[in-house]
């Protein structure tokens, strides 16, 4: 298998789309080593202009693939992908340094998926629909909704999951007819540059997917080309984001932060909702925008939940990964994250919360920090309003279910929510009152497998979703069709010139049509 300095020096020696490589080279880093695995450049305001020409003049030939033609390519991908799994499985590796299963679980198999789904399902959701209408003057028109793409989409990723939340948005505006330009995170950009390879192996034309690598500059350049711009990251950047696209007029899409909240009540099984806790919030070292952040146990179950998290959380194995079942916590990807982490925790215990387990940075070589529980803990603090974004699980006791659904709402964030309880009924009727885009009942995070579900957040999580019918939808624009048979009338009865009688017969119909309705 060749190496990642390899695979990137064979994918136009690191330059995306054959640029030549800008002077200010960005190092991409193994967060598990330290270690510089690749250079990437960082593309300028001019560059992303030229690319943003490239895909414009790609995307009529694309669009005249048609649904099936488009679908064909997508599915010789998903091949591609399960035949290359371990090559993806080892960039992804290498440039986040999450461990061998988050990359095999949550990206392959997420990706894996996702070509097929939208392969399927697109022209489904994007099909012609023929209208109905109760307006008399139209009676025997073709009257159709149809999509269109909207042309040149921009894609700006994270860094915390490479394949699923930054390629993973392109492959449904591809199905569309669009042609893509993906800004991936500079922190991870590798992934992106071999999934790009793999499309054209599969025989996606040239310049339909580009890979835009640089750093701020270089997004803030996309949204001033593209006509939609998909966005995923923290609500500040995010923000931007949007004020940009508004100023142009164009659609934006935007996941953005979350504080997830996981709910357990008195009649919960225990067992479940602290594996569910551990997992949860740990996987990807807690860096998964609905990954559970917060929890509020009921009192008569807290100390038995307590008791069971803190055991299975200090069994944790952290550190470099070295393949499959080596440890089950990986690096921190993002330098700066692991300062907040920090702060968060150091912020609750001055603040009088205990440390259970973890607390500290975890000693070595890479940036780790140890799985931590965290009690006694309220919303003054951090852990409990902030994004952490890190393995930690801060977790509070409340009287009753009134006050655990008033705690979880009491966050500008809204992404997704988790409740337990063997009552189902009652742990659904919970679920409905959370203020989140997505809500399980004796699950977590499962909702994001479910393509056919909308994923968005509400309040500061975002704007518009990704999966399900809006998903595609939103990277079409929607076109009325009204088509007048050819042997209808030479002259509309409403048109000039204007006759008394005419005029009287219409206000009859009107009337006939539209005053009879029911008295209050």
């Amino acid at each position: 298998m060749a190496t990642v300095e390899q695979q990137v020096s064979e994918t136009q020696n690191g330059a995306p789309n054959g640029a030549a490589p800008d002077a200010g080279a960005i190092p991409v880093e193994n967060p598990a080593t330290g270690e510089i695995v690749a250079t990437v450049p960082d593309l300028s305001a001019e560059q992303v202009a030229e690319m943003a020409a490239r895909g414009r003049a790609a995307q009529p030939e694309w669009e005249a693939y048609g649904f099936d033609g488009r679908a064909r390519v997508l599915l010789r991908a998903q091949k591609w992908l399960m035949d290359n799994a371990e090559r993806v499985i080892a960039t992804i590796v290498s440039e986040t340094g999450k461990t061998f299963e988050d990359a095999e679980f949550a990206e392959i198999g997420y990706a894996g998926n996702a070509f097929g789904f939208w392969a399927k399902y697109g022209p489904e959701y994007l099909a012609d629909e023929r209208i109905k209408s109760s307006q008399v003057l139209v009676k025997g028109k073709k009257i159709i909704s149809r999509y269109r793409p909207l042309g040149l989409i921009g894609v700006i990723g994270p860094w915390n999951y490479p394949l699923t939340n930054s390629f993973g948005d392109c492959i449904p505006a591809l199905m569309a007819g669009n042609s893509v330009i993906l800004k991936p995170s500079e922190i991870t950009p590798l992934t992106s540059l071999l999934l790009a390879d793999g499309l054209r192996e599969c025989g996606l034309p040239e310049n339909v997917l580009q890979i835009a690598t640089g750093r701020g500059g270089t997004g803030a350049a996309l949204v001033e080309h593209v006509d939609m711009i998909m966005f995923t990251g923290s609500t500040k950047t995010g923000r931007k984001v949007a004020e940009a696209a508004a100023r142009r007029l164009i659609p934006a899409s935007l996941e953005l932060g979350g504080k997830d909240p996981m709910i357990v009540l008195s009649d919960a099984d225990v067992e479940r909702a602290a594996n569910f806790a551990t997992y949860y919030s740990m996987q990807n070292a807690g860096q998964t925008c609905i990954s559970i952040e917060r929890v509020y146990v009921e009192e008569p179950v807290y100390d038995e939940f307590v008791a069971k998290v803190s055991e299975k959380v200090r069994e944790l194995r952290v550190g470099k990964p070295e393949g499959p079942g080596s440890v089950e916590v990986g690096a921190i990807t993002f330098p700066p994250q692991l300062e907040t982490i920090k702060d968060h925790v150091a912020d609750a215990v001055q603040k009088g919360a205990r440390v259970l387990t973890g607390g500290n940075v975890a000693p070595g070589a890479g940036r780790f920090f140890e799985p931590t529980v965290l009690v006694d803990v309220d919303h003054t603090m951090k852990c409990m309003t902030e994004e952490t974004f890190g393995p930690t699980l801060p977790i509070m006791k409340v009287s009753d279910a009134d006050e655990a659904v008033r705690l979880a709402n009491d966050s500008p964030y809204g992404l997704g929510a988790s409740v337990f309880s063997r009552d189902t009924a009652r742990g659904e009727a919970i679920a409905r009152r959370v203020e989140a885009g997505a809500a399980n009942v004796n699950d977590a995070m499962i909702n994001y497998t479910v393509l056919e579900l909308p994923m968005g957040g509400a309040k500061a999580s975002g704007l518009g979703s990704r999966h399900g019918a809006g998903g595609i939808r939103k990277y079409a624009s929607q076109q009325a069709i009204v088509v007048t048979p050819k042997l209808a009338m030479k002259k509309e009865l409403f048109m000039y010139p204007y006759k008394s009688r005419t005029s009287k017969l219409l206000a009859g119909l009107f009337k006939f049509m539209y005053g009879r309705g029911k008295r209050a």
